[in-house]
């Protein structure tokens, strides 16, 4: 829930205790699949994420923080997580690939088309960038950047100061900065 939005009925606090989660669903799907989207800039791993990010929350569902009575902070949290996750897993993948012998005759195109569509999402190279920061300005960038979380909520998600949070997005910028113009 973005600062200044009010929620209509039962608050998210009030839906979590009487575990009406499908309410909560309905309420918080399509900020996470945003969310999901700008982490990965893939309509279907978005997909997968928000599932996956709900699927987490239910069965977690006695461990959620709740900011200023809204989970989205937590359930953008979960998401990072699982993108983090799911890099890991699609890299190992391609590493594994990348080892195995082609015969002489086969080209395998799949390179290049991936290079491709990469190239046309101008947020997958932002993305990568992202991915070189230090672990606390990664989740710093994915909440407040790409989440458009507030820095206190992100600092109570988080754990620390929201000083700190302003702190890390500051180094952030600046090291995001230097590696896209490395880039270019």
């Amino acid at each position: 829930m973005r600062q200044g939005e009010q929620v209509l009925g039962p608050s998210d606090g009030e839906l979590w205790a009487d575990e009406a989660f499908t309410e909560l669903f309905e309420r918080h799907a399509e900020a996470v699949w945003n969310h999901a989207y700008r982490l990965t800039g893939s309509w279907s791993l978005a997909e997968d994420l928000t599932s996956m990010t709900f699927m987490t929350a239910w069965r977690r569902r006695r461990e959620l923080t709740l900011v200023r009575d809204s989970a989205r902070p937590w359930l953008y949290a979960v998401a990072g997580f699982l993108a983090r996750t799911e890099f890991r897993r699609a890299h190992r993948f391609r590493s594994l690939i990348a080892r195995l012998p082609l015969g002489r005759d086969q080209v395998d195109h799949a390179d290049d088309v991936a290079d491709q569509v990469d190239s046309d999402q101008g947020m997958s190279r932002v993305l990568l960038a992202v991915d070189r920061l230090p672990r606390a300005e990664q989740e710093a960038v994915r909440l407040c950047l790409l989440g458009d979380v507030s820095t206190a909520d992100a600092a109570v998600v988080l754990g620390v100061a929201e000083v700190t949070v302003r702190s890390r997005l500051s180094r952030a910028r600046a090291r995001l900065r230097s590696l896209l113009q490395e880039e270019m």
